[in-house]
């Protein structure tokens, strides 16, 4: 796999396979084939091997897969057999519903720390996470080992706040700010979520459903 370019595309279904193939361990199932797996998935048993290619080869024809060594596999490929420590900026209401969803410990991504100005919020907690003001961010760096920043603040400040970040060493920020950052790869890695367009996407699926009913109504007619 090394020097090999892996599509967004495929990186994007991984998380998919990670989390189904989590299920069917909690379901007891120990060896499921491609065709199995493309119908709980809704993607082509073909595709399916061709997105876990990319990493090796993980079944064997009329064997299918092992799931928990591909649940493993797949989870040492993502990254989560590992211990990710994440700082929040901006404790408002997305900052703590990040600090209080306990999933996120449970896939190795530990919340050590949300910061904000508010001075009402210092010495405060969430859920044992500490909330400390924005000017501690500096020697807070420096005597820890901060693997992402999440990003909630308010979009006037998400650049300067960004390049901040970089700037104390951060490498990878999780920006939940409706602006997308742009950095070199060499800076930063960024992952721009915008929980708006899922909304969006979904309002537009709902419509189509909507439009297609009525227009086989109609055809009843």
């Amino acid at each position: 796999m090394e020097g090999k370019e892996i599509s967004q595309a495929v990186i994007r279904r991984m998380p998919r396979y990670y989390r189904h193939l989590g299920e069917l361990l909690e379901e007891g199932v120990e060896r499921i084939s491609s065709n199995d797996l493309s119908r709980r998935m809704n993607v082509t048993a073909s595709q399916i091997r061709q997105d876990l290619n990319n990493f090796g080869v993980f079944g064997h024809q009329g064997y299918g897969y092992n799931v928990n060594y591909l649940y493993e596999e797949i989870g040492k490929i993502l990254g989560v057999n590992e211990r990710h420590n994440i700082i929040v900026i901006g404790a408002g209401n997305l900052g703590l519903a990040l600090a209080n969803y306990v999933k996120f410990e449970k896939l190795g991504f530990v919340i050590i720390g949300l910061f904000d100005i508010n001075p009402a919020l210092k010495g405060m907690s969430v859920r044992g996470i500490p909330v400390y003001m924005l000017d501690e961010l500096e020697a807070f760096c420096k005597k820890n080992r901060i693997d992402i920043a999440a990003l909630t603040v308010p979009k006037q400040k998400a650049e300067a706040m960004a390049h901040r970040l970089v700037s104390n060493g951060i490498h990878a920020i999780w920006n939940f700010v409706h602006v997308d950052l742009e950095f070199s790869e060499e800076e930063v890695v960024v992952e721009n979520v915008h929980l708006s367009d899922s909304l969006m996407q979904l309002s537009y699926n709902m419509i189509q459903k909507r439009q297609d009913a009525i227009r086989a109504e109609k055809k009843t007619e």
